[in-house]
């Protein structure tokens, strides 16, 4: 299993590290258009979907992505939108996350596959904007923006199996605790604060709130970014508890699927790229 973690890492650190330093705009745009897609024929799977009618939802996600590019190589549209779509899937979080983490289900009218596929769509399909729009304030910034999320998750894995006791939410993630929240607390503020006083970092997410906003404004985003990312963790544990699924998929041996892999960011990237409108 770790043999196959490690290869899978590699091949994904060989796909993604290059197109995010060194690939044009169009290319970063189709290889997370890519994954996009496979995240949407995850959510669509596990939202109750037939298999042909997932493919269906991918599919119409790719058309749907490929168009938006079109417009972009066009020069068609100022932001495209953009900032509109990312308060929808601010909108829709906000719906997802409040009606379903405290009861630790999904209420009846969200647990129709149209639509939570719907819904899917829309928070995907910004989460891919929000990529190109980060990518497009340059790759260190959208780098600052990712690092966000990965800083959390390192400190709470680790502070949470040093202290963890309390769990957070048993009946969604039973591996996750109090612990490792604060842990991921204390990292994201650390970053935060770093990104604000080391004069090279300060094209970064963080320090750009610091300069807009004030020191006090940006360690409240910090926390609000981390919420954000542990509460779309736990809403992933909480639609494959719903399909009754331990993955989204197979998709990258040795991890799952793609949405293993990005749930924290999904409803992070929106709200978080909102502050350059």
């Amino acid at each position: 299993m770790l043999r196959t973690r490690i290869i899978t890492a590699a091949v994904l650190l060989a796909v993604l590290l290059p197109s995010l330093f060194f690939a044009s705009a169009f290319v970063f745009a189709g290889v997370a258009g890519a994954f996009g897609c496979a995240g949407m024929w995850e959510w669509a799977r596990l939202a109750g979907q037939k298999p042909v009618a997932a493919l269906g939802w991918a599919a119409l996600w790719l058309i749907v992505a490929a168009g938006t590019l079109s417009r972009m190589a066009l020069g068609s549209g100022s932001h495209l939108g953009l900032d509109g779509a990312f308060v929808a899937a601010a909108l829709v979080w906000a719906v997802l996350l409040v009606s379903s983490l405290p009861r630790a289900a999904l209420p009846k009218p969200l647990a129709v596959p149209h639509i939570l596929a719907v819904l899917g769509f829309v928070v995907m399909f910004a989460a891919w904007l929000a990529l190109l729009r980060a990518r497009q304030a340059g790759a260190g910034f959208l780098l600052s923006v990712l690092l966000v999320a990965w800083v959390a998750d390192v400190a709470a894995y680790f502070g949470g199996r040093a202290f963890g006791r309390r769990k957070l939410a048993p009946r969604i993630s039973p591996g996750k605790t109090w612990a490792g929240v604060y842990a991921a607390l204390l990292a994201v503020l650390a970053y935060g604060l770093l990104c604000s006083l080391v004069p090279a970092l300060s094209d970064t997410l963080l320090a750009r709130i610091d300069r807009m906003f004030g020191m006090a404004a940006m360690l409240g985003c910090a926390a609000l970014f981390l919420a954000l990312s542990i509460m779309g963790d736990l809403f992933e544990s909480l639609l494959k508890r719903h399909a009754g699924v331990k993955d989204s998929s197979a998709l990258l041996p040795g991890h799952g699927g793609v949405l293993d892999r990005v749930d924290a960011l999904l409803p992070l990237l929106p709200v978080a790229i909102l502050f350059l409108a």
